[in-house]
């Protein structure tokens, strides 16, 4: 309750009380200069409820310190309920309108059996990927956690791109022509996030938050996505690979 109270109540006032100088300064502060980002989070049942949780709260933080951050749970059909891994229940209500995104971030699922709900079904299903490919446009980045990046793979998104996934699926991830970055010597575990861009993608279920908070900071700067840090309580893992340098 005391920490929901934090994220609820950031305002100045509070920061300052709650939050070490640097960070309460950085509250106080004007809002950071960058540009607005739109955030269309992709639902499907089965989704893996930390796949999607961990970017959209720590995006909702970023947001609370004054990033221009929109944040959207969205379905590809449309409102509707959808039911993730654990069970859990969401009614999405936003409509699909990635014209309208400037981020849409894929999260994963079950990649083992096309038979139960997950990202393997939804491959089979195919509207997720015919969705995401038609959705591709010129200023548009396709981000993904863990297996949502089979996919966008599904999609033709990675083809010939820098990625990555949860260590498990890496080997279909590259069959589906992803350049799998993988650790030093080959090793599989390699950068946590890969950049290449106008595709994001992260390693396994936790790597979210990686995910979230890189993209915090490619967006509104280092301080923005520290910031969040101390909210978290969480200290970023690995490396982001940057495969192709941002001017």
């Amino acid at each position: 309750m005391e920490r929901r109270n934090l994220l609820m109540g950031m305002t100045a006032a509070i920061t300052a009380a709650a939050l070490p100088d640097t960070v309460a300064a950085a509250a106080t502060a004007d809002s950071p200069v960058g540009a607005r980002q739109r955030v269309h989070i992709v639902l499907f049942d089965g989704v893996e409820e930390l796949d999607f949780a961990a970017p959209l709260e720590t995006l909702d933080i970023a947001g609370k310190f004054g990033a221009p951050i929109e944040t959207r749970l969205v379905t590809v059909e449309g409102p509707r309920r959808v039911t993730a891994s654990c069970g859990t229940r969401i009614d999405v209500g936003a409509d699909w309108m990635p014209g309208e995104a400037d981020v849409i971030l894929v999260p994963g699922g079950d990649v083992r059996d096309a038979g139960k709900p997950g990202v393997a079904a939804e491959i089979k299903r195919g509207v997720i990927p015919t969705a995401l490919r038609t959705a591709r446009r010129r200023g548009l980045t396709m981000a993904s956690v863990c297996t949502g990046a089979l996919l966008l793979g599904a999609a033709g998104l990675v083809r010939g791109r820098p990625c990555t996934t949860h260590h498990s699926s890496k080997k279909q991830l590259a069959e589906q022509g992803g350049k799998v970055v993988n650790g030093p010597g080959g090793g599989m575990l390699g950068p946590r996030v890969v950049d290449d861009g106008d595709l994001v993608t992260s390693a396994g279920v936790t790597s979210g938050l990686e995910l979230a908070l890189w993209l915090v900071q490619r967006a509104y700067g280092t301080q923005m996505s520290m910031n969040v840090e101390m909210v978290l309580e969480y200290e970023r893992r690995g490396v982001v690979h940057e495969a192709r340098r941002r001017g």
